[in-house]
């Protein structure tokens, strides 16, 4: 028997044991830094679990019900919402205007603005943050001084939410610009081609060729904004401190402040527990909407 004809066998069996090592090296690491986070604080909601007292008093279901009556945590709640849609929003379509315009013919140095657009992405956000709260002072602010305007930004009921929007936008638009660049770079020209030399008008291409060829870089940016978004907390802690009043308390903003503020760790964990299954929740729906509109 040939030697090469051995050693097959023993490449095979090599292959699988390697494998099999690999998987059961995720499985460990899912388990212990995913699985077993997620169980913690589950069980921990039903206790008053102070780790500085070194305390954990089991209550049952009352931080559940203290949850669900709690006032703050509905505004907090509806205020992730309307945070997390409206900054993905604008990440969308800023990156799908930013990205279709450094793809076309007419921009020069392009790499230039690519580095630009990208560098607040990979900013430190709580070094940004803290310019941004000298841009939006009052008297002495950047933006007040551009506009014209003396408006208390982080102060003021009325704009203290879009505040932290416009912080959020500037910072993270780039991200979308460059995974949507990815996306166009890899369209296939012969389609665009043949589609222009039929009339396509430019907005045609684009809504009938371009959006459906980036749907799929375009949820996962939707995807991963929504998870990014919900988790939000440090331009809050930074900026407002959720003022005035609880107008700009976000979801993982009270886990924080209930956590490391008052020391309530099993509230927080039920407040954890809460957000973890509205990302799933809004996570699996993503995938329900692009699965049925990849079948139609």
């Amino acid at each position: 028997m040939k030697p090469a004809a051995i050693s097959a066998p023993l490449r095979s069996r090599s292959e699988v044991a390697l494998r099999s090592i690999v998987v059961c090296f995720l499985i460990v690491f899912f388990a212990v830094f995913y699985l077993l986070p997620v169980i913690a604080v589950f069980i921990g909601s039903f206790f008053q679990w102070n780790p500085l007292k070194n305390q954990m008093i089991y209550l049952g279901l009352d931080n559940w019900v203290k949850l669900l009556h709690s006032e703050l945590f509905w505004r907090a709640v509806g205020n992730t919402f309307l945070f997390a849609a409206v900054a993905t929003f604008f990440r969308i379509v800023l990156g799908l205007a930013l990205s279709n315009a450094l793809f076309s013919k007419l921009i020069k140095h392009k790499s230039v603005y690519r580095v630009l657009y990208y560098i607040p992405t990979i900013t430190p956000l709580v070094a940004v943050t803290f310019v941004w709260k000298f841009i939006f002072a009052p008297r002495i602010g950047l933006l007040n001084q551009m506009l014209g305007t003396n408006i208390n930004w982080l102060f003021d009921g009325k704009y203290a939410m879009a505040a932290i929007l416009i912080l959020t936008i500037w910072k993270d638009f780039g991200y979308a610009v460059i995974m949507l660049l990815g996306g166009l770079y890899s369209r296939p020209e012969e389609c665009y081609e043949s589609a222009e030399v039929d009339g396509a008008s430019a907005w045609q291409r684009f809504r009938y060729l371009t959006l459906p060829l980036l749907k799929p870089t375009i949820l996962f940016v939707v995807i991963t904004s929504l998870i990014s978004y919900f988790q939000t907390y440090i331009p809050v802690l930074v900026l407002t401190q959720g003022g005035p009043g609880t107008q700009t308390y976000l979801a993982s903003y009270l886990i924080y402040e209930e956590a490391f503020s008052k020391y309530n760790f099993g509230y927080a964990s039920a407040l954890s527990f809460v957000l973890f299954l509205m990302i799933a929740v809004l996570t699996g729906v993503s995938f329900k909407i692009s699965g049925k509109g990849d079948s139609l």
